[in-house]
């Protein structure tokens, strides 16, 4: 697909720092928008890449996480998921994750795919893995995680996506591209 030969339309006149914790950074630009009016946008700039993995058994199985979303006010299963530093290499931080979050050590982790998450107001960055050769050994959850594991077939996984019971996007995105893998013959189980 052929890009437009004009692709920022936008124009930057002033940028504020409103608020920053560890995770997150606000800031308020003063800008021009592109039908050349005054507008402000206000933009969450993430201080680490968001990284999701998916395991997967040889005979089709994966593990999800359950956990309570503060922010959602409500209980979420999605796949292993966590926050890389911005100079470290995403696999370098699925390897920990996965291991963090399910005991689950995989000697093999390939990329899937790259995400933008809400990038109409955040500059998030997501990376997704999926994990196989797997082996097991004890989960090391840190203490703002109260986790459940559940291993689940990866038909069922879809189900639940199906069936909106897993909306978390990477997810959902993630589950959708493997269970496509497997359909297609490009991923063998």
């Amino acid at each position: 697909m052929k890009e437009p030969e004009h692709l920022n339309s936008w124009k930057t006149l002033s940028s504020e720092l409103i608020y920053e914790s560890p995770w997150i950074a606000i800031n308020k630009h003063q800008t021009i928008n592109p039908g050349g009016n005054p507008a402000t946008y206000s933009v969450v700039n993430f201080k680490n890449k968001a990284i999701g993995i998916l395991p997967l058994s040889d005979d089709g199985y994966t593990w999800l996480v359950g956990q309570w979303r503060y922010p959602l006010e409500q209980y979420s299963w999605e796949i292993p998921e966590g926050g890389g530093p911005l100079g470290e290499e995403p696999v370098e931080t699925a390897i920990r994750e996965l291991k963090e979050e399910t005991g689950i050590v995989a000697k093999n982790f390939q990329e899937i795919m790259q995400m933008h998450l809400s990038n109409s107001a955040t500059d998030e960055h997501a990376f997704v893995f999926l994990a196989t050769g797997l082996s097991f050994e004890e989960a090391e959850p840190e203490e703002t995680e109260d986790l459940q594991v559940k291993k689940i077939h990866i038909n069922n996984a879809f189900e639940m996506v199906i069936n909106g019971e897993i909306t978390d996007s990477i997810s959902v995105a993630a589950i959708f591209k493997v269970k496509y893998l497997i359909d297609t013959g490009k991923l063998k189980i």
